[in-house]
């Protein structure tokens, strides 16, 4: 089993900066490819980037390319998400991810881990 645990989440201004963590209890860590995921309030859950498992290859949503940045530092069990230029409609819980393959997935179902989620918050 692999716990998850998200933190960085926060209120900032639209053009501000946040970095989110997730920190996972894998015993092999790099054996997951990793996803972030987000959710507003009435809508569906979106995928927004993942990486594989030895952080070699990324793939991100349209809606956050050139904004948004997945990476992973194996020996500290840890992803990250560092999110530029943001957004209100960026506003949303995000997700963490882990999926029982070492390749990128970029459905929900293919991630049967999960973090608890962390809101995040950008003002207009």
């Amino acid at each position: 089993q692999v716990q998850l645990v998200e933190s960085g989440g926060g209120l900032v201004q639209a053009g501000g900066s946040l970095r989110l963590s997730c920190a996972a209890s894998a015993r092999t860590f790099s054996r997951y490819a990793m996803g972030w995921f987000r959710q507003a309030p009435g809508k569906e859950r979106e995928f927004v980037a993942a990486i594989s498992g030895g952080g070699v290859s990324t793939y991100y949503a349209n809606s956050v390319k050139d904004r948004f940045t997945i990476s992973r530092d194996n020996a500290k069990n840890t992803v990250y998400l560092q999110m530029n230029s943001l957004k209100p409609e960026d506003t949303a819980v995000y997700y963490c991810a882990a999926a029982n393959t070492v390749y990128i997935r970029s459905y929900h179902a293919d991630y049967p881990y999960w973090g608890q989620g962390t809101q995040v918050t950008v003002s207009s």
